[in-house]
C-alpha cells in the first residue's frame, strides 16, 4: 500500500478526476476526505469507498467553508498529509471579449483562490507534523493554451506558477508541491472546453491534436497523483507534470 496510514484531502471529489483520485488513494491505503460543493456527489463517492472516506460540502472559494472542511477532516481522521487541489471550473470556449466579468471572477475564485485558502489552512498542519505533499491539478492550458479559453488558461497558468513558488517557499518545512497538467478529458466540463456540442465528430477533431489518440481519463490523473503523493517521489517538487498523451511535446 503506497499511501498506508496517510490522510488525504481531495477537492472536487464528487466526480471526474477528483473522484478517480479519491478512489485510487483509498485503494492504496489512504483515508480520504472527499470535498465538493455538491455534497451529495461527494457523499456518493465516499459511500462507494467505504469506511476510509468521508464527505464534506464546501465552496472552495470561501475561507470559512475551507476551514470548516479541514476541521472536519481533522476531527474524523487527523491532520492531513496530502492535499489534492483538484476543484476547477471553466468559462465556455468563446472569444475573449465575450467572457463576462462574472465568468472571469468565478473561474479565478475556483481555480486559484481555492489554492490560497487550502494552503493557508493545511500548510501549518503539515509543517507541525514534519512535512506533507500538495498536488494541484492544473492543465495543459498552462503550457500550451487553446484559443477561446484565455481566462481559463490564465487561471491554470497561475495555478502552475503558484505551485512552483510554493515548492520553493514550503521546502524548508519538507512540504513538496507539484502540479499535474492533464489534457482535455471526458468530464462534465468537456462541452464547455470544446465550445461546440459534444458529438463524436467534434470529439474526433480534438482527439486529433493528442498524439496518443485519446482524451485523458480519471485513471490517468489518479495514477500520476498517486506517484507524486507517494514516497517514491520524495525528491520531486516544483514540477508541472503533463498527463497529456503527448499534447505538449
Amino acid at each position: 500500500m503506497r499511501l498506508d496510514g496517510k490522510i488525504a484531502i481531495v477537492t472536487g471529489a464528487g466526480s471526474g478526476f477528483g473522484a478517480g483520485i479519491a478512489r485510487r488513494f483509498a485503494e492504496e491505503g489512504a483515508r480520504v476526505a472527499c470535498i465538493d460543493i455538491d455534497r451529495p456527489a461527494a457523499e456518493r463517492v465516499a459511500s462507494e469507498i467505504g469506511a476510509n472516506a468521508f464527505a464534506a460540502g464546501a465552496d472552495v472559494g470561501s475561507a470559512a467553508e475551507v476551514e470548516a472542511a479541514v476541521a472536519a477532516t481533522r476531527e474524523r481522521f487527523g491532520d492531513p498529509h496530502i492535499l489534492i487541489n483538484n476543484a476547477g471550473t471553466t468559462h465556455r470556449n468563446k472569444p475573449l471579449l465575450e467572457v463576462t466579468e462574472e465568468e472571469f471572477d468565478r473561474v479565478f475564485r475556483v481555480n486559484v483562490k481555492s489554492i490560497f485558502h487550502f494552503v493557508r489552512a493545511v500548510a501549518p498542519l503539515m509543517r507541525d507534523q514534519g512535512g506533507g505533499v500538495i498536488v494541484t491539478v492544473s492543465s495543459t492550458a498552462a503550457l500550451r493554451p487553446r484559443p477561446g479559453l484565455t481566462w481559463y488558461n490564465a487561471s491554470k497558468g497561475a495555478a502552475s506558477l503558484a505551485s512552483k513558488s510554493l515548492a520553493l517557499e514550503l521546502a524548508p518545512w519538507k512540504i513538496r508541491v507539484n502540479a499535474l497538467c492533464p489534457v482535455m478529458g471526458a468530464t462534465g466540463l468537456l462541452e464547455q472546453f470544446m465550445g461546440v456540442p459534444d458529438t463524436p465528430e467534434n470529439r474526433a477533431r480534438f482527439i486529433g491534436t493528442i498524439p496518443l489518440g485519446r482524451m485523458s481519463e480519471a485513471r490517468d490523473i489518479a495514477a500520476a497523483a498517486l506517484f507524486l503523493a507517494s514516497d517514491e517521489a520524495e525528491f520531486i517538487t516544483g514540477v508541472d507534470l503533463p498527463v497529456d498523451g503527448g499534447r505538449t511535446a
